[in-house]
């Protein structure tokens, strides 16, 4: 088997093929323009006599998406490696120092010693799930420095004036404010104007991304909806950052990638484990405010919380078997809203 590791950049891409045993074989370097993409499949049939081959590429998508539609379009298997697992692998390698080859070597051992990493898959509606959902985040990001500047605006004009927390999110709020400013004639006023219309502007793109998502999250993942604590910004980001259910081979693996499987830290006679730092981090954020969620509404989790504090776990240990409970259930959700999409388009 020969395993092609790529470090991927914006100008070129570094590719490293090493044998079974991770050795290394060959490294090149090429651009990532299409046409490089080509010359990267031609240099790479020099490995395809009588062997396995597959591809490894750190999981950075806005870098590797083309590349990776090429290879995939190209009939390549390709493995996504989380680049936590790339960065320790190098750091347990006897190469010192930092490079694009080393760091496609790191790649390519990662990929030959973890063999349940997902797969890639050429991009479909969950992908535009990401888009819309990382577009709506960054302009909620911006709407809070705005409404911040804006506050302080209205601090200088009256330090009695102080709005509602939480309430310059509603149009109802905007207009309160700005019948206020109408008769003051100052700079700061105008300018308090000024980011009230923003904010204003904001929020309104904010509200129509939120509707487009709420109309194709509901057609994508309705058994993901009525999982307790799972509304629709939350299934918008598991959707869009899991790229596909059956990518995963079982739960344990979709686990291991959200980051829910725990992680032993014991020794002698005391079996424990804690939160995994390692995975999607953006899966794993939602997975804990669904956990959240329950531990404080829903009465099976609740019960399990309170059943492992007795035996006497604290309450992140508690919390940790939670979301990875937790992780098991949206796995079934997903396969089951994949199955219910299939056979939709079967029909």
């Amino acid at each position: 088997m020969v395993v092609l590791g790529i470090d991927a950049h914006k100008r070129t891409h570094t590719v490293v093929a090493v044998d079974a045993n991770g050795r290394q074989l060959a490294v090149r370097t090429f651009g990532t323009a299409t046409a490089d993409h080509l010359a990267l499949l031609r240099w790479a049939d020099q490995f395809d006599a009588g062997q396995d081959r597959r591809w490894a590429v750190e999981d950075c998508r806005h870098l590797s998406r083309r590349l990776e539609r090429d290879l995939l379009a190209a009939g390549e298997q390709i493995t996504r490696v989380p680049p936590k697992l790339m960065a320790n692998v190098r750091d347990s390698a006897r190469t010192f120092g930092k490079s694009d080859p080393i760091d496609a070597l790191a790649v390519a051992r990662a990929a030959l010693r973890e063999p349940n990493l997902p797969t890639a898959r050429l991009d479909g509606p969950d992908r535009e799930i990401r888009l819309l959902a990382d577009h709506r985040e960054a302009l909620v990001c911006q709407r809070t420095r705005v409404i911040n500047r804006l506050r302080w605006h209205l601090h200088e004009l009256d330090p009695q004036w102080d709005p509602t927390p939480r309430s310059l999110d509603r149009h109802s709020a905007y207009l309160a404010i700005e019948q206020r400013l109408a008769g003051i004639d100052e700079l700061v006023a105008r300018l308090a104007e000024r980011l009230l219309l923003q904010a204003h502007q904001l929020t309104t793109e904010i509200d129509e991304l939120t509707a487009e998502l709420t109309t194709r999250v509901q057609v994508l993942a309705p058994t993901l909806l009525a999982v307790p604590g799972c509304g629709v910004l939350t299934a918008a980001k598991i959707l869009g950052e899991t790229a596909g259910i059956d990518r995963f081979t079982s739960k344990d693996a979709f686990a291991h990638h959200n980051g829910t499987a725990p992680l032993p830290v014991w020794s002698s006679n005391r079996a424990r484990h804690r939160l995994s730092r390692t995975g999607n981090r953006q899966l794993n954020a939602a997975l804990h405010r669904m956990a959240l969620t329950q531990a404080h509404w829903h009465p099976d989790a609740k019960t399990l919380i309170a059943r492992r504090k007795a035996a006497g776990d604290g309450g992140m240990e508690a919390l940790r078997v939670l979301k990875r409970r937790l992780s098991d259930v949206v796995y079934r959700a997903l396969l089951a809203d994949a199955r219910e999409t299939i056979t939709t388009a079967a029909a």
